[in-house]
């Protein structure tokens, strides 16, 4: 996982959270100000559930803020499962504290149970939420299911999430080993010839060499962009000339679109890279999108 900056209160807090971690027990105010922090991170699926195990945490100290915001992660699906049977017995538990915000949510949402989350009772882990691909995957007709086994077993070769590449897959293809765009890009990673020709491919419509030509070049371009992965993405799409030409994702409808769909099913925002593989973009160190 990669680490997280931890910023000054100052920068990252509101005048009223000041005020309330302020009056929590130091111990406390610590693990509120730490899951905050993982909250309003770039990464947000891994940063949310790192906040959800911080907020469990204070929960079990006896916190009624981490219990009210431990309940909004669960009625939101934001890092762990959405629940709101759990959301609203978070709710109830603060409110009997007297957290004035818990009482308004339990308004909003019907209380059914007294059960907690595990980790609220016991020092354990929260569950994670799933990715989006994750779904998707779950859904997949049984006809289409063996490229899932083949690019995890590529993907595992290459060192990269095979969650990754099944987003851009999905995006690319919908798992159509045929797909053939007008632009003549081939196969189930939408392999156009002059990236076939780049990274070895023969046939860009046998899976296994489509598959492998595409994780080389999403492999390739984390490296370029130093594990930026709407960098990756974008560039995917659009060819890394043109994200350096633009100083980020480019201009274009059909590549904002692609990075968005991706995005939103992969859920990360960084991914490892091998810094071996080439020398890192102009863009990296640099705040463009």
């Amino acid at each position: 996982m990669l680490a997280l900056q931890a910023w000054p209160a100052s920068a990252a807090f509101s005048s009223e959270e000041i005020a309330t971690f302020e009056n929590e027990p130091p111990q406390i105010r610590a693990l509120l100000e730490r899951a905050v922090t993982y909250e309003r991170s770039r990464n947000a699926r891994e940063a949310d559930w790192q906040a959800a195990n911080l907020y469990c945490e204070a929960s079990r100290l006896g916190s009624p803020e981490a219990e009210y915001r431990l309940g909004m992660l669960y009625a939101f699906g934001k890092g762990v499962p959405k629940n709101r049977a759990l959301a609203a017995s978070l709710f109830s538990l603060a409110s009997s504290q007297g957290h004035y915000e818990a009482q308004k949510m339990l308004e909003t949402i019907d209380y059914s149970t007294t059960d907690l989350p595990p980790c609220v009772i016991e020092a354990v882990a929260p569950e994670k939420a799933l990715a989006e691909i994750d779904l998707h995957i779950d859904n997949l007709p049984e006809n289409k299911r063996w490229v899932v086994d083949l690019v995890g077993t590529l993907s595992d070769w290459y060192g990269i999430d095979p969650k990754l590449v099944l987003s851009i897959i999905r995006v690319e293809s919908n798992f159509k080993t045929g797909a053939l765009s007008h632009k003549s890009a081939q196969g189930l990673m939408q392999l156009i010839p002059a990236t076939a020709e780049r990274f070895n491919v023969k046939n860009a419509f046998d899976a296994t060499q489509n598959i492998k030509g595409g994780i080389a070049y999403i492999r390739w371009l984390l490296s370029y962009f130093r594990g930026d992965v709407s960098l990756a993405v974008a560039a995917y799409n659009a060819g890394e000339g043109a994200v350096n030409r633009h100083k980020g994702i480019p201009p274009y409808q059909e590549t904002r679109q692609y990075v968005r769909k991706v995005m939103a099913l992969y859920g990360q925002t960084s991914h490892p890279y091998d810094d071996s593989l080439a020398s890192p973009s102009p863009l990296v160190g640099r705040n463009f999108k």
